[in-house]
């Protein structure tokens, strides 16, 4: 079982080097080029692999945000002042609010009721549709 493992580890390590080293993007590729870490992680196995590991990628925490970083909406001030602009210009400035808009077809259905009321009254007509 030892034996398997002493092959396993150190191939395991050198095609986790080689694929990561095919995926980094070419802007965190450090001191080489990326080609050239690809052929150092294949010609020298376990000391290309450490190395890549190593040496071969920035790997600090990138920025979260910032300059051409996503950020979430509510974390986006930018984002939440669109809609606070958004929510001004939806409002009318000069129209009816909602209660003056209630009030005004109230009066509308009590002048009809009143109306049809005055024309059952005089001659049991119904109100001819417009």
């Amino acid at each position: 079982m030892l034996r398997a493992l002493l092959f396993i580890l150190p191939l395991a390590l050198m095609i986790y080097a080689f694929i990561d080293c095919l995926n980094t993007p070419e802007e965190e590729v450090k001191h080489l080029p990326k080609p050239v870490w690809a052929i150092v992680v294949l010609l020298f196995s376990v000391v290309g692999a450490i190395g890549w590991i190593v040496a071969g990628k920035d790997r600090r925490p990138q920025a979260r945000g910032g300059a051409g970083g996503w950020v979430a909406p509510d974390d986006n001030p930018e984002f939440l002042k669109s809609l606070r602009d958004e929510k001004r210009t939806d409002a009318p400035a000069d129209g009816p609010d909602d209660e003056t808009a209630l009030k005004d077809w109230e009066a509308d259905l009590r002048r009809r009721e009143e109306e049809l009321r005055k024309r059952e009254q005089d001659g049991g007509e119904a109100p001819e549709k417009p």
